[in-house]
């Protein structure tokens, strides 16, 4: 009893110390403080690698670390200079060549002219400005988001667009080079640095304006105006200057004279982004603005030595090229050897049955021939004359493909009947899955879709006929076979991909092609089992022909286009015999030597085969 007389009071003057003090912290005053850095709170050691990542230490490290990132910058901002300027005005020449190692151009004069910067028009410039970098003025020659972006991007292997200053254009053109490494772009953020300290900014603004490629091989703003406009810098409008200025973003794609309809309407939008960027930074007027209507350029003037297919097939595998990775810049800057998978026997032999069919000055002509198992473009007709007709007829997607998208339309039927695609599948997701652009003209509307209203290139329909005549696997078609520049290699990636459509329905695709009225006709000219399918569009403008045996795909097209006005027309003649003939003619001389073999089908074709009445021709 005396010692529980003792204790009491003991208790009852802890309780009074710890009155009002919550549970939790009693609980944790129970347990005990005492540990830290390498102990727990109670008092057991921490272990293994938990002792080197206590709060403090996190810390230690990240001060560590920073001072370490700025020691090293530091160093590299002593030791980096600013350079001489690039070896861009002695560019080697591109050679071309066909796929057996004969050359077929030499593409590389560089279209330059530089120009003080008072011979721009002050909108100009703010046009370039609003375009690229609105804190040019103010800021010191980086933006360090877009630096962390662009080396993020870099790293993980998707380019180095984004957030670069008009300082670090500049600097990247006239003193680096455009290889996408960690390494240049960390010496273009300190040049920039740099640059920004000893020059004023309209020297570095007039730098930029000059070094920028604008594509049709112009380099600089002077050279720009007279390419897309057949005028001086200074003569330019506040609307030229904004195009000029959106241009410079993807010259390829931006071109108005091959741009596709989706390109036109990107550089619209970034033409609009550009004017009202101005208006947002005072330097045009919102009523000027709003009467300001898109300037359409000039048509482009081919460069010399591309005449015939020569300047189809360079741009084809240009495009190739850029789509695959290159810029604009490094394909102009020169000295690749890029060798193309187009055969000359077969080459020679399209151009030699299409010539007879074109006639008609307001008619155009296309063709595109391409390996099923491999993806190779052995053969493309682009139009008459490269320096005639800029606009490559084989990759243009303006015109309306009709019944020959049929196929597609059945495929999707047969896909959601046998239920393998997971769920209901539309037939813009068959045709993307075949490698028509998500984009394409005509795919959205499925009212319309099934009547051939989309719109597709005929060099877009030879790779879905070869995922067709591949038993479903996708096939790209690729015209570059290799592209080389000292140890620097490039191209696109594999032509051949995964299964698009099953086995089954591709396999009885084609048999039903090989059954059908064109088909039979197909074999008996060319003594050899073929697959066939013909058609006109709706809006009787384009005639088009499709076909192939286990070894060749080939499609053939004519497009109604005005010889002066260049708008699409109707065709004067809006029979399927010109693309037939072309295409029988064609295929004789390019599998002359090529044994005849079969179509290898799936011998039993499920019962839920046949699509829905709708679908049918």
């Amino acid at each position: 009893m005396a010692l529980r007389t003792r204790r009491e009071p003991d208790g009852a003057a802890a309780r009074e110390e710890t009155a009002g003090v919550p549970e939790r912290t009693r609980r944790r005053a129970k347990r005990g403080t005492q540990g830290k850095w390498g102990k727990r709170g109670n008092g057991v050691k921490r272990t293994g690698l938990r002792r080197f990542f206590t709060w403090r230490r996190i810390l230690v490290y990240f001060i560590a670390l920073c001072a370490l990132l700025v020691g090293a910058f530091a160093l590299l901002y002593y030791l980096i200079d600013i350079p001489k300027a690039n070896a861009l005005a002695k560019a080697e020449a591109n050679v071309y060549k066909y796929s057996d190692g004969t050359v077929l151009a030499r593409t590389g004069d560089i279209n330059r002219e530089s120009v003080p910067l008072n011979r721009v028009p002050k909108a100009v410039q703010h046009a370039f400005v609003a375009a690229e970098n609105k804190t040019f003025y103010d800021d010191p020659g980086i933006d360090p988001v877009g630096v962390v972006r662009g080396l993020v991007n870099t790293v993980t292997g998707k380019g180095t667009q984004g957030g670069s200053t008009i300082t670090q254009q500049y600097v990247k053109n006239y003193y680096l080079s455009q290889e996408q490494t960690v390494t240049r772009k960390v010496k273009e953020l300190i040049i920039s640095l740099k640059v920004d300290q000893r020059n004023s900014k309209d020297d570095i603004l007039a730098g930029y304006l000059n070094t920028s490629y604008f594509g049709r091989v112009a380099y600089g703003v002077q050279a720009a105006a007279r390419a897309y406009y057949d005028k001086d810098v200074e003569k330019l409008t506040v609307a030229e200057g904004a195009y000029l200025a959106a241009l410079v973003q993807a010259p390829s794609q931006y071109d108005w004279a091959v741009a596709t309809p989706a390109a036109q309407r990107l550089v619209t939008r970034r033409w609009n982004y550009v004017l009202d960027n101005m208006v947002d930074m005072g330097w045009l007027d919102a009523g000027e603005r709003r009467a300001l209507r898109f300037p359409v350029p000039i048509a482009p003037q081919p460069a010399q030595g591309l005449g015939g297919q020569a300047g189809y097939l360079v741009d084809a595998a240009r495009n190739e090229l850029i789509a695959a990775g290159v810029s604009d810049q490094e394909l102009a800057a020169g000295g690749w050897t890029i060798t193309l998978n187009i055969d000359p026997d077969k080459q020679r032999a399209l151009e030699r049955a299409m010539k007879p069919a074109l006639r008609d000055a307001d008619t155009q002509g296309a063709a595109a021939s391409v390996d099923p198992a491999s993806g190779r473009v052995l053969a493309l007709y682009g139009g008459r004359d490269y320096t005639k007709h800029y606009l490559s007829n084989a990759t243009r997607a303006d015109y309306q493909v009709g019944p020959v998208f049929l196929p597609v339309v059945t495929a999707t039927a047969m896909e959601n009947k046998q239920g393998r695609k997971g769920g209901r599948t539309e037939v813009k997701d068959i045709a993307t899955a075949l490698g028509l652009p998500p984009d394409t003209t005509g795919l959205t509307n499925p009212m319309t879709v099934t009547l051939g209203l989309a719109g597709a290139s005929p060099l877009r329909m030879a790779g879905v006929y070869a995922t067709v005549d591949s038993h479903g696997k996708r096939v790209t078609p690729t015209i570059v076979k290799s592209a080389r520049r000292g140890d620097e290699t490039a191209g696109p990636p594999g032509a051949v991909g995964d299964q698009a459509l099953t086995r089954a329905t591709a396999d009885f695709l084609t048999a039903d092609l090989v059954k059908n009225d064109e088909g039979p006709r197909a074999a008996r000219t060319l003594a050899r089992p073929a697959a066939g399918i013909s058609g006109t569009s709706d809006d009787k403008k384009a005639a088009w022909y499709v076909g192939y045996t286990p070894d060749l795909v080939t499609t053939v097209a004519f497009f109604g286009e005005g010889a002066k006005s260049r708008k699409q027309i109707r065709l004067k003649d809006t029979g399927t015999d010109f693309p037939e003939k072309v295409w029988s003619v064609y295929m004789r001389e390019a599998l002359r030597s090529t044994p005849a073999s079969g179509f290898d089908l799936e011998e039993a074709f499920p019962a839920v085969a046949e699509p829905d009445p709708v679908f049918r021709r």
